[in-house]
């Protein structure tokens, strides 16, 4: 590569990068026209957020420093403690000896594998290094996944809540074998990025509409975030939590959200209970330019209870850095919460990397 080839890759770099975070500390501030006789949630060029949600506030020098501390942190990665995940043999080791029984396997980030009713779906697929555009830059994984995609078992569903490169990697997507016989769901607007792939069975639903395989119904729910993978395609594809109903018990997902008073209210009026929810307890600092978009793990307690589930597990930490509190204090303060509301510890999951655990 001679050095104006160079020069070109780091200012594309730079651009891209700014671009992006600019995406993300205001995708959910730039609104459009709602579409007219259309949904609330549909706009004339795309999708918000219903009821509407308010901008991130944080000055130019804040919004600047911010990204500074991101770019380093892709560079100078945490100590991480031994006790946050398990070796992937021995993970692979547990997932195995659990096989016949219905199960949840924390891969790392928002990543799941659910075993349910003799199915494997595999939940907002990140399994790479870097959760970015680039494959050498980015928000980079400081745990390996639980299981590798190498380690995979054969993967029956895909659910995915948004386009976020954290939630949907597209060298996992690629990767997976099987891709003609793997039923993948998803929000409006996120189908082309599957069959340009090789994936010929999927399903692209709005809020509120369910598909069924096999018995097991995968149902749209409303989130509070927005979308966006680059330059120029913001709000274009929908972002959704997820309901999936087996006869062995009703599981929800909330993806990536803020807290809402009356999305989840509403969610439990729907299905009354849940035996598990998967909620997000990371990425809350700063609370001024974070609230709009991601839960505290206070928030996601409230998510919770307000779904009426039976169990919450902690999701969307200890992975990669995307904001500024300290890497292992979203699971302190969501089981020093769950204890002063008076929850029993059985009934919050804080789970390793890597580990499996028996659905209730």
């Amino acid at each position: 590569m001679n050095i104006n080839e160079k020069l070109w890759t780091r200012r594309k770099f730079l651009k891209t990068s700014a671009l992006t975070v600019f995406q993300f500390l205001f995708g959910v501030s730039f609104l459009s026209q709602t579409a007219e006789g259309q949904v609330k949630h549909h706009m004339t060029d795309g999708f918000c957020n219903s009821p509407p949600s308010p901008p991130p506030n944080l000055s130019s020098y804040g919004k600047v420093s911010f990204f500074l501390r991101r770019f380093r942190g892709s560079f100078f990665l945490p100590e991480v403690p031994t006790d946050h995940y398990l070796p992937e043999e021995k993970a692979i080791i547990q997932l195995n000896s659990l096989k016949n029984k219905n199960t949840l396997t924390w891969l790392g980030h928002s990543t799941y594998l659910i075993n349910l009713d003799g199915k494997t779906i595999l939940i907002d697929p990140f399994l790479t290094e870097f959760a970015s555009p680039f494959s050498w830059a980015g928000p980079r994984r400081f745990v390996p996944p639980g299981i590798s995609l190498k380690n995979l078992p054969a993967i029956d569903i895909i659910i995915v809540s948004h386009n976020h490169y954290d939630h949907l990697d597209e060298k996992t997507i690629e990767g997976l074998p099987g891709k003609e016989m793997i039923n993948v769901s998803v929000p409006l607007g996120l189908k082309a990025f599957f069959t340009q792939r090789g994936y010929t069975n999927v399903k692209e639903l709005d809020w509120g509409e369910s598909t069924l395989v096999d018995g097991i119904q995968m149902t749209s729910l409303p989130a509070v975030h927005f979308s966006g993978r680059g330059i120029g395609d913001q709000n274009k594809t929908l972002w959704c939590s997820w309901a999936i109903v087996a006869s062995s018990g009703k599981y929800y997902f909330a993806g990536d959200t803020a807290y809402s008073s009356t999305i989840f209210r509403d969610i439990e009026k729907k299905y009354k209970s849940f035996n598990l929810s998967i909620v997000p307890i990371g990425a809350y600092a700063p609370q001024e330019m974070m609230q709009p978009c991601h839960t505290t793990p206070e928030e996601a307690l409230k998510l919770g209870i307000d779904i009426g589930a039976e169990v919450m597990v902690a999701s969307h930490w200890g992975t990669i850095e995307l904001s500024d509190e300290p890497h292992w204090e979203p699971p302190q303060r969501f089981k020093a919460y769950a204890g002063k509301i008076g929850i029993p510890h059985e009934r919050i999951w804080v789970m390793k990397i890597g580990e499996t655990r028996i659905l209730p």
